[in-house]
C-alpha cells in the first residue's frame, strides 16, 4: 500500500550507512520525484547515477556497470565496508551482485521486505572464479534469457504443465474466462504462475491480436503510479518534459495485466475504479478525457477481502475486478507436479542452450527437491535448477550440486496450524506434506531399511510404509 516503504527507503530507515549509491536505468523524469522524496527522509548522503542498459536483464552490461561501481567504491580510502541491497532490481542484477560479491569484492549482502524487514543475507555457498565448467560456455545473452524465467509472450494453456487435479480444474476455468469479456482476479504466492495464466487468458481471447501490457503496481513510487497508469502531459510536474502515454493507452484494445494489484495507493484506486466503470480517464496535467477499451487481469498475493474489511482496499473496486477469480496453489501443494516440473525446467534449459542439454537429476537430487518447501515456487525452482545445471561438471546434477544452489531462508511464521481456512484448505494434503517431510528422513536414518524406517515413524509394518511411499510417489 502507499504507506509502506520500498526496499531502499526501508533499509535506510532501519540501518545507518555512511553513504548511499543508487544505480538506476529509468528515465530521469521518472526518478526525480522519488529521489527528492528519498533524500527528504534521511540525513545520509544519497548519490544517484544513471546506467544506460539496453535491457534490465543483459548480463554483460549489468556486469560492466556493477563491476565499475564496486571497483570505484573499493578504491575510496574512506570505504571501510561495502554493502549491497539485493532486493531491488531484476534477477539478472541480483545474480551479478552475488557473483561479484562472492569472488572479487568483499561485501555484506542485505535484503529488505515488508514481511521480514531488513536483514543481512548469508549466501550459503562459495563460488571459485576458476571453476566454471558449464557456465563458462554459456554466453551473456543466453544467460540473460535463461535467468528471466518470464512467461513466454505466446503462452498458451498447454504451457501450464500439471497432472494435479486442482491445477487442471483451474486451467479449465481459465479457458472459460478467456472466451468472455470479464475482468479476472488471480490470487497466488509469488512465483506460482500468475502472469503465465494471464498471458494464456489473453492469447486464448478475442483480443489476442492486440497488446498485452503488464505493470507491477508495487514496483513504483506512489507519486508516479498515477502517471504510469494514465499518462501525463508535458509540464504536469517537475521532470515531465514531454507528453507520455500511460499503460491504459498502450493496452487499448488488448489486455492490461495489473500485477501486485493489492499494493495500489487508495487515491489511485478511486481513479482506477472510474476507468473500469466507463472506460474514461484524464492524464495527469491534462484537460481532455481519453477513452479506452481495455480488459483487466489483476493479480495479487494479498487477502483483498481482509483488506476490504480493514478499509485499506476499496470494496467497490474489489467487486469490479473480482468477476472471474482464480486461486493458484503454491508449488508445495501441487501434489505430483514437482518432479514433472523439474524435468520440464531442465528440458527447457537444454533447448535454450546446448551446453545445458541432457542435464538430469540424480535420485538423491530428486528427493531433495521433494523435501524443499519452495517458498519462491516456480521462480525459485527455475533459478535453483539453472544454478545447479551451470555449476555441475557432469550431465547428472547430484544432490550436493542442488544443495549448494539452494538458498536456505529462515522459517516463516505460518505453520500447519496457521493456514487461512477462509481461502480453503486440504487437510489430507497437509497430512501428506508431513509424510513427504519425514519419510525420506526416516529412510536416511534407517540406511534404506524399510522395517526400521517404519518403526521410526510409528508404523506397524514396512508394508504400510511402502503403501504410503507409492501413494506419495516417493522413490
Amino acid at each position: 500500500m502507499g504507506n509502506q516503504l520500498g526496499p531502499v527507503a526501508q533499509a535506510l530507515a532501519d540501518h545507518c550507512f555512511d553513504r548511499v549509491e543508487l544505480l538506476y536505468n529509468y528515465p530521469e523524469s521518472d526518478v526525480a520525484a522519488y529521489l527528492q522524496w528519498l533524500r527528504s527522509r534521511t540525513a545520509i548522503a544519497v548519490v544517484a547515477s544513471r546506467c544506460d542498459l539496453s535491457s534490465p536483464v543483459n548480463f554483460g552490461e549489468i556486469y560492466q556497470m556493477a563491476e565499475a561501481a564496486l571497483a570505484r567504491l573499493a578504491k575510496n580510502p574512506s570505504a571501510v565496508q561495502l554493502n549491497v541491497l539485493l532486493s531491488p532490481g531484476t534477477p539478472a542484477m541480483q545474480a551479478v551482485w552475488i557473483l561479484l560479491g562472492k569472488t572479487r569484492f568483499p561485501v555484506i549482502f542485505w535484503q529488505s521486505s515488508v514481511e521480514e524487514g531488513v536483514r543481512k543475507v548469508e549466501i550459503p555457498f562459495e563460488i571459485a572464479a576458476e571453476y566454471v565448467p558449464t557456465a563458462g560456455s554459456v554466453d551473456s545473452q543466453t544467460l540473460s534469457e535463461l535467468s528471466t524465467a518470464s512467461a513466454p509472450t505466446n503462452a498458451a494453456f498447454d504451457d501450464i504443465v500439471t497432472q494435479n487435479p486442482q491445477m487442471q480444474r483451474l486451467k479449465a476455468q481459465a479457458a472459460i474466462l478467456a472466451a468472455r469479456e470479464v475482468p479476472v482476479l488471480i490470487y497466488g504466492e509469488s512465483g506460482t504462475g500468475k502472469e503465465l495464466f494471464a498471458r494464456a487468458i489473453h492469447n486464448a481471447s478475442g483480443r489476442s491480436d492486440n497488446a498485452f501490457v503488464a505493470v507491477n503496481c508495487g514496483a513504483f513510487p506512489p507519486e508516479l503510479i498515477d502517471s504510469i497508469l494514465f499518462g501525463h502531459k508535458k509540464g504536469a510536474f517537475t521532470g515531465a518534459t514531454a507528453d507520455r502515454e500511460g499503460v491504459f493507452q498502450q493496452a487499448d484494445g488488448g489486455t492490461l495485466f495489473l500485477d501486485e494489484f493489492g499494493e495500489l495507493d487508495p487515491a489511485v484506486q478511486v481513479r482506477l475504479l472510474r476507468v473500469l466503470q466507463d472506460g474514461t480517464f484524464t492524464p495527469v496535467g491534462g484537460r481532455e478525457e481519453c477513452r479506452v477499451d481495455v480488459r483487466i487481469v489483476a493479480a495479487t498475493n494479498r487477502d483483498l477481502l481482509q483488506a476490504v474489511t480493514e478499509d485499506t482496499f476499496r470494496e467497490d473496486l474489489f467487486y469490479r475486478v473480482a468477476v472471474g477469480v482464480l486461486h493458484l496453489p503454491p508449488l508445495r501443494e501441487r501434489h505430483g507436479d514437482l518432479g514433472l516440473l523439474a524435468g520440464r525446467v531442465l528440458e527447457t534449459l537444454g533447448h535454450q542452450d546446448t551446453h545445458l542439454k541432457d542435464k538430469k537429476l540424480s535420485a538423491a537430487a530428486k528427493n531433495l527437491i521433494l523435501r524443499h518447501p519452495w517458498r519462491g515456487n516456480m521462480r525459485e525452482l527455475h533459478s535453483t535448477l539453472l544454478r545447479a545445471a551451470l555449476w555441475s561438471s557432469t550431465e547428472t546434477i547430484e544432490a550436493e550440486d542442488l544443495r549448494e544452489a539452494l538458498f536456505q531462508m529462515p522459517e516463516r511464521g505460518q505453520g500447519l496450524l496457521d493456514r487461512d481456512v477462509s481461502q480453503g484448505i486440504d487437510i489430507q494434503e497437509l497430512c501428506d506434506d508431513i509424510w513427504r517431510h519425514y519419510i525420506p528422513r526416516a529412510m536416511d536414518a534407517a540406511h534404506g531399511k524399510k522395517t526400521r524406517a517404519a518403526a521410526l515413524l510409528g508404523l506397524n509394518n514396512y508394508q504400510t510404509l511402502t503403501n504410503l511411499m507409492d501413494k506419495l510417489d516417493l522413490k
